[in-house]
């Protein structure tokens, strides 16, 4: 299981794992992230399923969810080929009651079969073999029960869709009263599509919308189907993505199809009684609030030494990013330090191509960053790279000792298996020595000295490493908390009057530094402020202030 992002990494595998086929069950499940809520981009990875010529399903609901991943384990050893599931954001993050059934029992034991080569050749046969697996699946999917039909007989206006946004299409034709005049066709196997299906249900409809999340996948692939078929459909009116009567970009929303069905029908709907209705069902509005680092998280420490680093040595320095908690470095958070993210591994990889552009004239120093999680994952290639090459780059690794963003997962470095077993942690620093490279180790929670680390190692040239070292502030918080009370001595703090334009609370930022209205100064919010101390060290003044917490037990944070 991944997101669309991981689609693109097991990409290659997968469109030779498909012609090798496979004999156990093997299910791919993509979580695809229409809008970009928590990912580089919206990508839509249900064009990988055509690409390797693989089953395509799409859930609606949570149990469908679950049902269809039983059903697709037991597909795969059907057809003898891995099958994709697609999901969407709303989808995987909603919950709900389902029926999950008798669980199987397995009684076999793993066996690699020497006398069957689990490879790809001879590949035209195995081609052929590929598409005669996507038949045999077509077949099964013409009599699906994840493909369903709600509305009239002869609807006046059809809804084609999958996922969520079969959701919205019978909301909306809820809403407007239109249930008896628009039929709503889901399909839950959307690859290879079940043409005899849908071409009954286009031979009984004019009009036809097509609601599906991000690219027109299904929309693209019924036209042609309707092109070929046009003697027996009939001419007919498509509306979706492709025709602009929906956002080819973003998420789809309910809005969006009773904006449609409402002026195709000409019913008049009040989108903002709609939404006050939306609202009433939740506990309360919730104020917005930007993206920031955690109190006490050692990426803000490691991003003001850089800021502070690069200011010194001013000759307009940069840093190229990567994927983790310290991509949001790329606002105010992180001092806007991140000039460049796309994809794991590709800050190092583009820090590599600047830091071979000296013989063009290029002086700027490139730093690029990636977390330790990032760093095991796809920032080694590129590191070998830069050592192969010589090219002139400062890594910095921000080891936190965790895979924060996406779930404290164990990696390579944690010293736990991912079932959880104690193992020898693989270290990012002998890792990085074994390559020949300069390595040094720094403490972001002491920003003055990391700033003069990374200063010293910026006038230098070729591939060099320093690993920022501390726990994540929400991992240290589990295992004893940190050992400061923080507080502000307002009799010091000298207000809008510092001159420093109240730098504490509007540049360094942490959720535990607050301004007090009524007396003008900076204050500590103790709900939110976990002590860790790293906020005394930029008042000018020195007005912020730590005090040993007498319950504190010291242990390792390092």
């Amino acid at each position: 299981s991944m997101k669309q992002n991981g689609v693109n990494v097991v990409s290659d595998f997968l469109t030779n794992l498909s012609l090798s086929g496979t004999k156990g069950g093997l299910v791919l499940i993509s979580c695809d992230d229409p809008g970009g809520i928590s990912s580089t981009n919206e990508e839509d990875a249900r064009a990988f399923a055509p690409l390797s010529d693989i089953p395509l399903l799409e859930p609606f609901s949570p149990q469908e969810a679950l049902d269809m991943t039983r059903w697709a384990f037991e597909l795969s050893e059907i057809i003898g080929n891995i099958v994709m599931i697609r999901s969407v954001s709303r989808l995987s993050h909603s919950r709900a009651d389902v029926r999950v059934g008798p669980l199987p029992e397995f009684n076999t034991t793993p066996h690699f079969d020497t006398h069957s080569p689990f490879h790809t050749f001879p590949i035209i046969a195995k081609h052929e073999a590929r598409h005669r697996k996507l038949t045999k699946a077509e077949k099964l999917f013409e009599k699906s029960s994840f493909n369903t039909y709600t509305g009239p007989e002869h609807p006046e206006l059809l809804v084609i869709g999958s996922g969520c946004a079969i959701n919205y299409a019978l909301d909306a034709t809820d809403i407007l009263g239109l249930s008896n005049r628009v039929g709503v066709l889901k399909l839950g196997t959307t690859w290879p599509l079940p043409k005899r299906l849908i071409l009954d249900h286009l031979k009984r409809c004019e009009r036809i919308l097509f609601a599906e999340d991000v690219d027109p996948f299904i929309e693209t692939h019924i036209l042609a189907l309707a092109a070929e078929n046009a003697q027996e459909v009939g001419l007919k009116s498509f509306h979706g993505k492709r025709s602009g009567d929906l956002p080819l970009c973003g998420e789809l929303t309910p809005s969006h199809l009773l904006n449609f069905l409402g002026r195709q029908f000409g019913i008049a709907w009040e989108e903002d009684a709609f939404r006050g209705k939306v609202g009433s069902l939740t506990q309360g509005k919730i104020p917005p609030r930007e993206f920031g680092f955690c109190p006490g998280c050692p990426h803000r420490g490691s991003f003001y030494a850089i800021k502070t680093a690069l200011a010194w040595d001013d000759r307009e320095g940069f840093v190229s990013g990567d994927i983790g908690c310290y991509s949001m470095a790329l606002w105010p958070t992180g001092f806007n330090q991140l000039k460049s993210v796309h994809a794991m591994g590709s800050g190092s990889g583009i820090a590599c191509g600047y830091g071979k552009l000296q013989e063009f004239g290029f002086d700027q120093p490139v730093i690029t960053v990636c977390g330790d999680s990032t760093f095991y994952h796809a920032t080694i290639p590129a590191l070998v790279n830069a050592k192969f090459n010589n090219a002139d780059i400062l890594l910095v690794v921000l080891d936190n000792s965790a895979t924060a963003m996406t779930g404290f997962q164990p990696h390579p470095g944690t010293g736990k298996t991912a079932m959880g077993e104690p193992t020898q942690p693989v270290d990012v620093v002998t890792l990085c020595q074994s390559m020949g490279l300069e390595v040094h180790i720094a403490d972001p929670y002491e920003m003055k000295e990391t700033a003069r680390r990374l200063y010293e190692l910026m006038q230098k040239r070729g591939p060099r490493v320093i690993v920022l070292r501390r726990k994540c502030a929400l991992v240290q918080g589990r295992e004893g908390g940190f050992p400061y009370r923080m507080y502000v001595d307002q009799s010091v703090c000298l207000g809008e009057e510092c001159g420093c334009g109240r730098y504490c609370t509007r540049i360094f930022r942490c959720p535990g530094l607050i301004w007090d209205k009524k007396a003008r100064k900076a204050v500590i919010d103790q709900v939110i402020c976990v002590g860790c101390g790293i906020c005394a060290e930029i008042c000018p003044q020195g007005a912020i202030r730590k005090e040993a917490k007498t319950e504190y037990t010291k242990q390792e944070t390092k």
